[in-house]
């Protein structure tokens, strides 16, 4: 059986550079209070008007497919990740096939917010040591600076998040000591409201402790309302402490399992790229490690 390699890899960064101290204006923060906690001290936001999720991930694209040595006509499988896509729909995967004018192959959408990377590699892995493809592009991409909450209230989440976009062709390979040796996925619902943007959507409060603010209309009305505005519903919500607690806990668990798989410990490893939207969070990880 094949395994997948890398081919190709590429990203996009917006040229806007937004400091913690340009953070001020909007928000009562200060630059040390953002480093204390997250360790960033800045992030990049897209052109409003000009530069979407999707035209991220069309710039990611051209690189990877270069550095692969391949042309977009040699794509045979699009798998697109983002939480925040141009359109509720269709997915930003089509709108990327169309704006580089590839052939009409496949384009599947992937949200699963902060793991949507890996969750999109594992199922491109599975697709490639099957057969089913050659040559997928994998593009993650956000445009978070669009959809957050810039005041006192909204801060801590909102100096997190910023755009940019990344990508990588897969292609398999029979070569020994190369490829990707196991994904490990895992999911758990009780904690689904720690980090949540609740609107829009059609749960009508079914998971919210609070009873349904609706109009009483018969049908429609309830994707969106003022009251789910003003209680700040349209924005990302988040627990900050329980995240922390939480992902401190599970982090290590699923690297220590993935090593397992494959017969490694800690020291065997010149390199660990974790998830970088926590500088804490990562160091409590390489402590426990």
């Amino acid at each position: 059986m094949p395994k997948t390699i890398i081919a190709g890899i590429g990203h996009y960064v917006p040229s806007n550079v937004v400091t913690n101290k340009d953070l001020l204006q909007y928000m009562d923060t200060t630059d040390e209070w953002i480093q204390e906690r997250t360790g960033i001290k800045e992030r990049r936001y897209a052109h409003r008007t000009e530069e979407t999720t999707t035209t991220m991930g069309v710039e990611a694209a051209k690189v990877a497919i270069e550095r692969a040595g391949i042309t977009a006509d040699e794509v045979d499988f699009i798998i697109f990740a983002t939480i925040s896509p141009d359109y509720y729909f269709p997915g930003c995967g089509v709108l990327l096939q169309r704006a580089m004018k590839m052939k009409e192959v496949g384009a599947l959408d992937v949200r699963n917010q902060c793991s949507g990377f890996v969750y999109a590699l594992s199922i491109a892995d599975q697709f490639i040591k099957t057969g089913m493809y050659k040559n997928i592009l994998l593009v993650c991409s956000e445009k978070h600076s669009f959809g957050l909450d810039f005041s006192t209230r909204g801060r801590n989440v909102s100096v997190i998040f910023g755009d940019g976009a990344a990508a990588l062709v897969l292609q398999p390979t029979a070569e020994a000591g190369r490829g990707i040796l196991s994904t490990h996925l895992h999911s758990d619902g009780e904690s689904a409201e720690m980090l949540a943007m609740y609107n829009p959507g059609t749960h009508a409060n079914h998971w919210l402790k609070d009873a349904a603010d609706f109009d009483d209309a018969p049908v429609g009305e309830m994707f969106m309302s003022h009251a789910m505005i003003d209680k700040a519903q349209n924005f990302p919500n988040m627990d900050g402490p329980a995240v922390f607690k939480k992902a401190v806990v599970k982090f290590p668990e699923v690297i220590m399992e993935a090593l397992d798989k494959n017969g490694y410990k800690p020291s065997d490893l010149n390199l660990l790229v974790p998830h970088q939207a926590n500088l804490r969070i990562a160091q409590f990880v390489q402590q426990k490690l």
